[in-house]
């Protein structure tokens, strides 16, 4: 039977979130798949992950196989990882490849843009061609893909209005940080395996309401009065801060700023979730982007990477800042763990919301219900129109 989400749509005053089923139920789990994951602009990778001409990286997304690769013309291009011949998986380990992208199976060959190159013997032995094989309509599966802030976004249904349209609001709110973001290297990034449902790290990601008891550390300079939450129902929801406080190393050194910033970001920054499972943070000297990889209905992989605005950074500042965000991101395992735990519970019927300091989860599970009515009344129309 279909979760009630009518309970979950409710003004945040009496509203609900979203039951039991959407955390425990493997059912529930599959339907968001496609309606949530699928059908949106969802973080698959980052651009930093192919970072040469030729780089290829094989990317699982909730069992989809998918290839990262960088082509010979520089772009980043996301295709099915699979051979248009009998579906064979092309590459099994991120590697270069300098010539055609070969499948190991029949040799079968894919140039970097996807198109199908080469297939040997397909018409007989030391015959490479057959008038039913049409090489220009078998090249490979492209899958929609934009790059914004070196992440990766992909529409695996391509069924999305374009990401510059579906997330205008937020790219004006931070075109300030429209200047290069590179990548720490790999002392900057780090994975967080944790065992909840994946919406458990966005709606703990959104809030600022649990720093005093969560993240003491953090609250002791940045309290709980010197937030602000940022809702914007229907594209996007997260926090700010008035007095984002900038890492020094010993000797007084900070990271340099990202160029042409307005005063707002002196002492401020924002971290806001672009929905569905990309959680970012934009400072003036740094910025942050962790894709939340669901793997399993109660199981996440967190990986963090972590930017800034000049490739030239210190070795020692950027390790330090590392274990800072490492530790306020470990902080919150226990919680997320703990909630997904809490679903079990039988007579737990969603939760309330703090009209105060709930709104930006709200507005996560508003969304999600959305884009869950929106997929149920496509099906039912799909259902009515076979019958």
């Amino acid at each position: 039977m279909a979760t009630d989400l009518s309970v979950v749509r409710q003004p945040i005053e009496t509203a609900n979130g979203l039951s039991n089923d959407h955390y425990i139920d493997p059912v529930v789990f599959e339907e968001e798949r496609q309606a949530v994951l699928f059908n949106s602009w969802s973080g698959l990778a980052t651009a930093a992950e192919v970072p040469e001409l030729g780089d290829a990286k094989p990317v699982e997304f909730l069992g989809v196989p998918l290839l990262l690769m960088r082509g010979k013309d520089n772009v980043v291009r996301v295709f099915q990882n699979t051979c248009r011949h009998r579906g064979m998986i092309l590459v099994s380990e991120p590697k270069k490849i300098e010539g055609a992208i070969r499948c190991p199976y029949h040799s079968w060959c894919y140039s970097h843009k996807g198109a199908l190159v080469s297939t040997p013997h397909v018409g007989g032995a030391g015959h490479n061609t057959h008038e039913n094989i049409d090489r220009d309509t078998l090249g490979l599966t492209e899958i929609p893909s934009y790059i914004w802030r070196d992440i990766v976004f992909v529409n695996i249904s391509g069924d999305a209005d374009p990401f510059e349209v579906v997330h205008a609001e937020l790219l004006e709110r931070w075109k300030e940080f429209d200047s290069p973001h590179y990548h720490g290297g790999a002392d900057s990034t780090f994975t967080l395996p944790v065992k909840t449902n994946w919406k458990l790290a966005v709606e703990n990601y959104c809030e600022s309401y649990h720093l005093p008891w969560i993240h003491p550390g953090l609250n002791s300079y940045s309290r709980l009065e010197d937030h602000y939450n940022i809702n914007q129902y229907g594209r996007f929801s997260g926090q700010g801060t008035y007095v984002y406080r900038q890492l020094t190393n010993d000797a007084g050194d900070v990271f340099p700023d990202f160029p042409g910033l307005s005063e707002k970001w002196n002492t401020g920054a924002e971290y806001i979730t672009v929905y569905p499972n990309v959680l970012l943070g934009a400072q003036r000297d740094h910025g942050f982007a962790i894709i939340l990889e669901p793997t399993a209905l109660d199981e996440t992989k967190e990986h963090v990477h972590l930017y800034y605005a000049s490739q030239d950074t210190d070795d020692e500042l950027r390790a330090k800042n590392t274990v800072q965000w490492r530790e306020v991101f470990e902080e919150d395992v226990f919680v997320v763990e703990g909630m997904q735990k809490g679903r079990h519970a039988p007579h737990f019927d969603g939760g309330r919301f703090s009209p105060a300091m709930d709104a930006p989860t709200h507005c996560f599970h508003d969304w999600v219900a959305s884009r869950i009515q929106i997929h149920r009344e496509q099906q039912q129309a799909k259902s009515q129109a076979a019958e």
